[in-house]
């Protein structure tokens, strides 16, 4: 089969488009086709290394945490994932023709979607569930912050906050207020402006998918005891602040993939796709999602 490897750190010219041996199916897994994956964020850093000393990798080794495909076989203690069953995973190895999956990660991909569609969900919308669900934890009627709310991260953080009830804003550069203010959310705030920053108090909880010195400059605004949910680590000088912490990775949850997945194909809300490319351009695909500003998620398709 063919599979992106990458044999050590570096820019996106160390990820090679060959020739690799099927993996190995566990008891407890299942071997699935590809039918499209997605670049994240996390891809790149992995590759360059930039994150080496929190998940190094072992060489060769194949990025993509994004899995829509078919099922092609089943470990012996697995069952319920029929052959040609359409499935989707927050997964690992999914820069290939074929990825192997633990069974409990699996979900069905919904019928009103396409694989393509389909692989632009399970990082994006489960690390803004469990940002929302697991780190802050909001009751209803809490005012909640989201920071880039425009990116796939920040847009399933705006829609499950909303389903609990929170008062909803999203926060953004000034220059995308115009295409924020499309969002199901309370309020808009440009994020970049002093003055708008400024303005925001009290509070109750802010779920940061930005980081940097942005991050740093609205703690202030969160009131005593609220919260402050992170998908970008602890930022620096925030325990000068009254407020609870929360910064976690993102870990496959099945059954709420599929939730989620399904508001999207009845079209609650949506990630966008900024474009669809052939596996064999990943190094072009990776220094095209590098420079940010593509308004989407990039698709790959073996």
């Amino acid at each position: 089969m063919k599979a992106v490897l990458l044999y050590e750190y570096g820019g996106a010219e160390n990820l090679r488009y060959e020739d690799t041996d099927q993996p190995a199916i566990g008891d407890d897994e299942v071997l699935v086709r590809v039918r499209a994956t997605s670049i994240n964020p996390v891809d790149f850093k992995l590759r360059s290394g930039e994150m080496r000393a929190y998940m190094p990798l072992d060489f060769p080794a194949v990025l993509g945490r994004d899995l829509a495909g078919e099922v092609v076989s089943s470990g012996k203690d697995v069952s319920g994932f029929n052959k040609g069953m359409r499935v989707m995973a927050l997964a690992n190895g999914t820069y290939a023709e074929c990825t192997v999956a633990k069974a409990d990660v699996l979900a069905p991909v919904p019928d009103a979607l396409s694989f393509q569609q389909a692989a632009a969900l399970p990082l994006v919308i489960t690390t803004g569930a469990q940002l929302i669900e697991r780190a802050i934890k909001p009751s209803a009627g809490q005012t909640i912050l989201v920071t880039g709310a425009l990116g796939g991260v920040g847009r399933a953080a705006v829609h499950v906050a909303r389903k609990h009830k929170a008062r909803v804003i999203a926060g953004v550069r000034g220059n995308e207020r115009e295409e924020a203010a499309r969002l199901p959310v309370d309020e808009v705030v440009a994020i970049d402006d002093e003055k708008a920053v400024a303005k925001l108090t009290d509070l109750d909880a802010i779920a940061d998918t930005v980081g940097g010195a942005t991050i740093k400059r609205l703690l202030r605004t969160i009131r005593s005891g609220g919260v402050l949910g992170s998908v970008l680590g602890k930022p620096e000088g925030a325990d000068k602040y009254p407020i609870r912490i929360e910064a976690f990775m993102a870990t496959p949850d099945a059954s709420r993939l599929y939730q989620l997945a399904d508001d999207v194909a009845r079209g609650e809300f949506s990630i966008p796709i900024a474009r669809t490319m052939s596996l064999a351009d990943v190094q072009e695909a990776h220094r095209i999602a590098e420079r940010g500003g593509t308004g989407g998620k990039i698709i790959l398709v073996p």
